[in-house]
């Protein structure tokens, strides 16, 4: 018997935000739960080893009345009687279909394409039904939260809680030996898509050597991470003539992406609002990830990545295209190990205040009640 079903097309091994955010809320449920996921071939591979049962069913999960008919079944079948969308738009929709079928209660998670549902008058409306449909909505930040908090109802409104990607303190951390930090040392991590700013980086960091190569030093640029920018992100490196001092590791587990963000001194990522508004940054689970383990942190300004930095105190926040502020910023930081080393110090502590596994159970756990 499992108390807690779970309906999400964003689990892994796909790799992503929402995907690291769901497998997260398994592990703060204690693995009490049924996962039902879309999955491409083979993904069943990685699911045998998990501490709970895991049920694939094609590509992509739609609010159906097949998809419906499985979920209610796999309610029954194992007992549950808590539902968790791991998107809320658009599977939430389902949520009056499990209530019929004895669901008592429904959680919707929401991360940060539901800002754009919240300004399109179509989705907007089917926003407000899962809204009325759900026990709680969740917001990653205080910026989805007042996106979306003004597409529902008054009373939706008023369950419209806070639950943000949690980040596991003991896992990211500071290296134990700081001469294993590399002083001129930048990371970032992201998905390689426009949104991330990765363009805006490498044109800071051509100021950066320029800047570095009258000092002798030697910075180093490691953006982890794939995805469609790839192709163009390699052939910028090559045309800025950065191929020597930047690379390109793709993605890694997160044992790997640890590693690396234990290795640097600084964390940078331009992040941008693309789409005339509709695709704002929700949050930055990289960005806190990266703080956790001991760096100064520089975003962008857009939606609600500048909550995951305290501005001046544990790193800093630069308008997304201004690739000179960028690198103003960075070469202080490099030429400024102890002040890199205070902000990011500070900046574990917010993390650890804000955005730990411990706050994130305690918030999911108050609202089930418990």
């Amino acid at each position: 018997m499992r108390s807690t079903l779970i309906i999400t097309n964003d689990f892994p091994p796909r790799v992503g935000g929402i995907e690291s955010f769901v497998s997260e809320v398994c592990t703060l449920l204690d693995h009490d739960v049924v996962v039902y996921a879309s999955g491409a071939p083979g993904a069943a591979a990685s699911d045998r080893d998990r501490p709970f049962p895991v049920m694939r069913d094609g590509r992509l999960l739609l609010p159906t009345p097949r998809v419906a008919t499985r979920a209610v079944a796999l309610l029954h079948d194992f007992g549950a009687t808590r539902v968790i969308f791991g998107a809320a738009a658009p599977l939430a929709l389902l949520a009056p279909s499990l209530r019929r079928a004895g669901a008592s209660q429904i959680v919707g998670l929401t991360h940060g394409h539901e800002t754009w549902w919240a300004r399109l008058p179509a989705a907007r409306r089917l926003l407000r039904r899962i809204g009325d449909s759900c026990d709680h909505l969740t917001a990653i930040s205080a910026y989805t939260q007042r996106r979306i908090a003004g597409a529902l109802s008054p009373t939706a409104r008023a369950r419209l809680l806070r639950l943000s990607p949690p980040v596991e303190m003991d896992r990211f951390r500071p290296h134990p030996d700081a001469d294993a930090r590399g002083v001129h040392r930048c990371i970032a991590v992201a998905r390689l898509i426009p949104q991330k700013g990765l363009q805006t980086l490498l044109r800071a960091w051509r100021i950066v050597l320029d800047r570095n190569r009258r000092s002798g030093a030697r910075p180093e640029l490691i953006i982890v991470g794939d995805g469609p920018l790839r192709a163009r992100l390699e052939r910028n490196i090559r045309k800025l003539e950065l191929s020597d001092f930047t690379q390109l590791l793709g993605a890694l587990p997160r044992a790997g992406v640890i590693k690396e963000l234990q290795r640097a001194a600084v964390f940078a990522l331009p992040v941008r609002t693309r789409l005339a508004g509709l695709n704002p940054e929700g949050l930055g689970l990289s960005a806190l990830e990266a703080a956790a383990c001991g760096l100064p942190v520089i975003v962008g300004d857009s939606g609600g990545a500048p909550e995951t930095v305290r501005e001046g105190e544990t790193g800093f926040v630069v308008p997304s295209h201004d690739h000179e502020l960028l690198a103003q910023r960075l070469i202080l930081l490099f030429e400024n190990p102890s002040l890199a080393q205070e902000m990011g110090a500070r900046g574990r502590a917010h993390v650890a205040s804000q955005f730990s596994t411990e706050v994130a159970r305690a918030r999911l756990r108050e609202m089930f009640g418990q």
